[in-house]
């Protein structure tokens, strides 16, 4: 099993999503779970938004996360990595500040004068087009928990299984249709695995605005 592209991820992602109810709101992690996750909320016919999460890449292997940061100071660390990869407070200290720049400049620029979306008493889904260490979802989800949802899911369409056990022990529930063995990356099971750009980024969220009532 391979998906063609991102989108063709979310519309076979969304079969396997369970019943929800009115108002669901559909999360998607940028950039590249902006795709996926746009062809959920179509197929649900939910409000698409996005939360603003960011990688902290270990320095000079910058595919391996060692946690992440999210929108409201949330930090997430992998103790156990920085300190088996022997990284220096020092140099995790410039991969934050690098990284947190980053993050404020996509909250500008995805979201400029509009308010976060209400999260409280909703049904929520977050959603990446994939997962490899699974710490930037936590991040997300740590997120979104602090802001009281009444259900929250986690839908993406690849990662391995011990990621996937770990967050359904942290939301309501955890969908990932592709969980092969060996994992070895995201984008080795997708035929077409171009980096999402923020043109593609913006242009989804004003179709999935216009759409809006």
């Amino acid at each position: 099993m391979r998906y063609r592209d991102r989108r063709d991820a979310g519309r076979r992602l969304v079969a396997h999503v369970p019943s929800l109810g009115d108002g669901v709101l559909v999360l998607a992690l940028p950039r590249g779970g902006v795709p996926v996750a746009a062809e959920v909320a179509i197929a649900l016919g939910a409000e698409l938004d996005v939360l603003m999460v960011r990688k902290l890449g270990a320095p000079g292997q910058p595919e391996l996360a060692l946690g992440a940061l999210a929108a409201g100071g949330i930090e997430v660390l992998n103790h156990e990595l920085i300190d088996y990869l022997r990284v220096s407070e020092r140099a995790l200290a410039r991969v934050v500040a690098r990284e947190r720049l980053e993050l404020e400049r996509r909250e500008r620029r995805y979201r400029g004068e509009r308010p976060p979306p209400r999260l409280e008493g909703r049904e929520v889904v977050l959603i990446d087009d994939g997962l490899a260490t699974g710490a930037t979802m936590a991040a997300a989800v740590a997120v979104a928990r602090a802001q009281r949802p009444r259900r929250l899911l986690v839908a993406v369409p690849v990662a391995p299984t011990d990621v996937c056990e770990r967050l359904a022990t942290q939301v309501d529930a955890m969908v990932c249709p592709l969980q092969p063995v060996p994992f070895m990356a995201v984008g080795r099971w997708y035929d077409a695995f171009d980096q999402t750009g923020d043109a593609e980024v913006l242009e989804l969220l004003e179709n999935a605005r216009g759409k809006e009532p």
